[in-house]
């Protein structure tokens, strides 16, 4: 009796008005969550799948504890040049699942129902649909809500290929509850994840084959992503361009994948890295009076068509990152809370590939640059070989791109040893519209790798001060004449 008197106490209401309402609690609408009902705001979040999205279960977190364990076994056989005896590591592909599982059931907590509702949030675990532009529904509940924000990210897009519906595959949704090592992993698709992850198999023992359709790594600077390339085939990757996959076909153990060139690869599992679909087919958008194709359309302050609905993050298809999200939230924030006008910049957004050596890009690469601004573009290129850590490391490998206009930097490129990290610099930079000099004239550690973007801004000043005859002769004049 004591436990059904309980129970009816603390039973939702079947109709609930509140401030804000929050739909997926995923980076972007966790941040906003926390945020608004830290400032004040009365704030429901729904979720119908799990807490932390795609970043903490199948993304972000995972593939980079994954890659984590793939580190440890390639260090055990490359140690030779700094004296260590290299020794074949014994891989156990279970327990480096375990660790996966481990690092993401450390960070679950941040991200837990719990915690939001000890910050006053009420959390609504169902999928939500609109009702009307001020309803929505989740599960028995109705929520009217001043304004909602539409947080639900992105799946793995499985294109409609002949045979996949009768051959088992993976996605980064499922390939980390994978207990089996692979012996010969098949990866259709050459971008950021399948690139991690084939670097991450092919370490832990595994054959790898990626089948791109256009190029591998195609968004960033094809002369660094060639870098990356070059390492990842001497790893043993086999990365096989321009090849269209037809078909699949086979069984457990015997997967084929034919392109359309009539090449057939055969290998033991399949996993499908072709990109991210939005996630908004189960929300009833037209009854809500939100445009939509194959993602929300929002304007600049990321408000929908319908003004009191805002969109952010994948679901928005714009650029699919989680501190994307995480930027998005704060934007809004802005607006929804204080009435401020705030409006997304894209110039500033960096991005990381996560592979060895990493890739990192923020604002236009070379080629981008190039057509943009035309002769008004320069470039300050630094080598990883000229930086004394990179040298101490034996992490040689790697180059940093900076394309500037008018003495301000408009966009980075970097190949090398952290470069998700050192990526950061160029991002603040372009945020902020700092200029070179300001880059130039900051003092790092020696020896660190930070270097590289100092040296990288003094690359552009160095022919405007040493091969300057105007310069040499400033120069002369001052020392004969000055006491």
């Amino acid at each position: 009796m004591e436990q059904s008197a309980i129970d009816t106490r603390t039973a939702l209401p079947a109709r609930i008005k509140t401030d804000v309402c929050v739909i997926g609690a995923g980076s972007g609408g966790l941040s906003v969550a926390a945020g608004a009902v830290q400032m004040g705001a009365k704030v429901v979040l729904i979720e119908g799948h799990l807490m932390g999205g795609d970043c903490l279960n199948f993304g972000c977190v995972p593939s980079k504890a994954l890659i984590a364990a793939g580190k440890q076994a390639h260090a055990m056989k490359t140690g030779e040049p700094y004296g260590v005896s290299p020794v074949m590591p014994q891989v156990s592909y279970a327990a480096a699942k375990d660790h996966v599982h481990k690092v993401i059931e450390t960070i679950a907590p941040v991200d837990s129902q719990e915690r939001f509702e000890g910050l006053g949030v009420q959390v609504i675990r169902a999928f939500g649909k609109f009702l009307s532009p001020t309803e929505v529904q989740a599960g028995d509940t109705v929520i009217e809500a001043r304004r909602f924000v539409i947080a639900t990210g992105s799946s793995p897009f499985v294109p409609p290929i002949p045979g996949l519906d009768t051959v088992a595959h993976f996605t980064n949704e499922t390939i980390f509850d994978l207990r089996d090592k692979p012996d010969h992993l098949l990866i259709v698709g050459g971008g950021p994840i399948g690139m991690e992850m084939a670097q991450a198999h092919i370490r832990l023992g595994s054959k790898v084959t990626v089948i791109e359709g256009a190029k591998a790594l195609g968004h960033d600077d094809p002369e660094l992503a060639a870098i990356v390339l070059d390492k990842l085939r001497a790893e043993g990757v086999e990365i096989v361009e321009d090849a269209l996959v037809e078909s699949v076909a086979g069984s457990d153990g015997n997967i084929d994948v034919k392109t359309k060139d009539g090449t057939v690869y055969t290998g033991s599992h399949l996993l499908l890295a072709m990109g991210r679909k939005a996630n908004i087919d189960k929300l009833d958008l037209d009854k809500a009076g939100v445009k939509y194709d194959r993602a929300i359309q929002t304007d600049e302050s990321l408000k929908t068509s319908n003004k009191r609905i805002y969109a952010i993050g994948d679901v928005v298809g714009r650029q699919q990152f989680t501190h994307v999200a995480g930027y998005h939230a704060g934007v809004i924030i802005r607006s929804m809370l204080f009435g401020l006008p705030a409006k997304v910049r894209e110039d500033h957004i960096p991005w990381a590939t996560y592979t060895d050596p990493e890739l990192a890009q923020v604002g236009l690469t070379e080629a981008q640059a190039k057509a943009k601004f035309g002769g008004q573009l320069e470039v300050a290129r630094f080598e990883f070989a000229e930086n004394d850590r990179a040298i101490a490391e034996g992490k040689t490998t790697g180059l940093i791109k900076v394309m500037v206009v008018k003495g301000r930097p408009v966009g980075a490129s970097i190949v090398g040893a952290q470069a998700g990290e050192l990526i950061a610099m160029w991002s603040m930079a372009i945020a902020n519209k700092m200029k070179m000099s300001a880059i130039a004239g900051t003092v790092v550690p020696y020896p660190t790798l930070m270097e590289v973007n100092k040296r990288a801004a003094g690359q552009y000043f160095s022919p405007k001060l040493f091969e300057n005859p105007t310069v040499k002769r400033v120069v002369g004049f001052v020392q004969r004449y000055l006491p």
